[in-house]
């Protein structure tokens, strides 16, 4: 049976945001950001910028070799450095070593200010030009500027700011790997289609008919909202999710449900490529204290801080899990692609004999790379064909971890298994035993 769902359009979705984003907004200004050398700087001449938009830039004092690079985007009414202030992404900046870009809106609808263009045909295509164009070009100076690693990259916002980090998923999926909207809407929601009633297959057609012809990766997303929303309803996750999951090809199910924290439920579907929060009580109001850490951890910007870039020329090696003294190994000293590979007793031999090469690949036996059969929790580790995607790309983290560059989960024994046989596979990076190495 469809569910009955309150259309609305450009006009109602942004006329009900004023009074309640600029009281959300007053809390973002009041927070005592922690202390830090760094400071919060505007940049010009940072490349095309058809929206207008300025562009502020937080760069921790201690910035990691390679780092990972986040847009964070403020409400309606809003005001960049107002979002830096009031939310958490600059300390764990500090902490991680990555580095944060606050977009600064300027469109106006229905009196308020300060939007994010969420709405218009430029906007809602890939290469159309507006505000979503001009974002890109800051992703791309921070990225030249500082040797930004482009398998990195994400967004994050409040409302307005939600919104677009759902419409730069749809438009440049390309550049975008993931993204943590809070309080939004799905992609499309304030364009000519609008927010009514539609199937999970609608929205994802909305999606795919931002960038057509793409046939690359889709960004995963994880969605937040309130329960007590009266700006945009709760109703509007659950939108999110049907058109998110289809967009991977994923059942609207969710494959696990659990709690958190205390009034937190999250759901995740497939092997974690669509996550959903529900905040029980919660208002036009996120994120809340401790929420930038999780879309921080979804992301894989939590091992920013002690990530080095694997160098080529140190040789060819046994990787030795920690927690088990045995080798990462290839059955059989087998060469198939699709090969799973293994923890067994360590004894030298070619199919435990990986090499680092200079695009962060493990290579056995010189042709096959370490390989990741997915993203997300629970996906196999195998032997495949050298092709240079990002799921052959990895980080021998400084304390024993080794990350996936298109994941950010870690190699992680099943099970925490140490015997003969156990299987590889990835899993949130947690620093346990069976996710530490040693190279021999």
């Amino acid at each position: 049976m469809k569910r009955t769902r309150r259309r609305a359009g450009i006009g109602a979705a942004l006329a009900v945001l004023v009074t309640a984003v600029v009281t959300a907004l007053s809390g973002f200004l009041t927070v005592t950001p922690q202390a830090s050398a760094a400071a919060l700087t505007e940049v010009t001449g940072f490349g095309t910028n058809p929206g207008g938009l300025r562009m502020y830039l937080y760069v921790p004092d201690r910035v990691a070799a390679r780092p990972g690079v986040l847009v964070a985007m403020h409400g309606c009414n809003g005001w960049a450095p107002g979002f830096h202030q009031g939310t958490e992404f600059a300390s764990l900046a500090d902490r991680y070593g990555f580095v944060v870009i606050y977009p600064q809106a300027n469109k106006s609808a229905n009196g308020m200010s300060n939007c994010f263009d969420v709405w218009s045909n430029e906007a809602l295509r890939h290469g159309g030009g507006s505000d979503p164009v001009s974002i890109v070009s800051m992703v791309n100076h921070v990225l030249q500027r500082y040797n930004g690693d482009p398998q990195r990259v994400f967004a994050t916002g409040f409302s307005s700011g939600a919104m677009e980090t759902l419409n730069l998923l749809a438009t440049y999926p390309d550049v975008f790997k993931a993204g943590a909207p809070y309080a939004g809407v799905p992609y499309g929601c304030l364009g000519p289609a609008g927010c009514g009633d539609k199937t999970p297959q609608q929205w994802g057609d909305l999606v795919r008919n931002a960038y057509p012809g793409y046939t690359g990766p889709r960004p995963r997303v994880m969605a937040w909202h309130g329960t007590a929303d009266s700006v945009l309803s709760y109703t509007m996750l659950q939108e999110e999710v049907d058109q998110w999951t289809n967009v991977h090809g994923l059942s609207q199910t969710p494959a696990s449900t659990d709690s958190p924290q205390s009034g937190w439920t999250r759901r995740v579907y497939g092997s974690g490529q669509v996550e959903a929060y529900t905040i029980t009580g919660a208002g036009h109001d996120l994120p809340r204290a401790g929420m930038a850490a999780y879309a921080i951890r979804f992301f894989g910007l939590d091992a920013g801080s002690s990530t080095t870039t694997p160098t080529p020329g140190e040789g060819t090696g046994q990787l030795k899990g920690v927690g088990s003294g045995r080798c990462l190994d290839v059955p059989g000293a087998a060469t198939a692609d699709g090969t799973q590979v293994q923890l067994w007793d360590c004894n030298g031999q070619a199919n435990q004999r990986w090499a680092v090469t200079s695009a962060g690949e493990l290579r056995v036996y010189g042709n096959k790379c370490l390989d990741a059969a997915g993203s997300g929790n629970g996906a196999a580790i195998q032997i495949y064909s050298c092709h240079g995607g990002a799921n052959q790309s990895w980080r021998l983290n400084a304390d024993g971890t080794i990350t996936g560059a298109q994941s950010g989960l870690c190699l992680d024994a099943v099970g925490q298994g140490t015997a003969n046989g156990t299987r590889i596979q990835l899993y949130t990076c947690h620093g346990g035993a069976n996710q530490r190495w040693t190279r021999s």
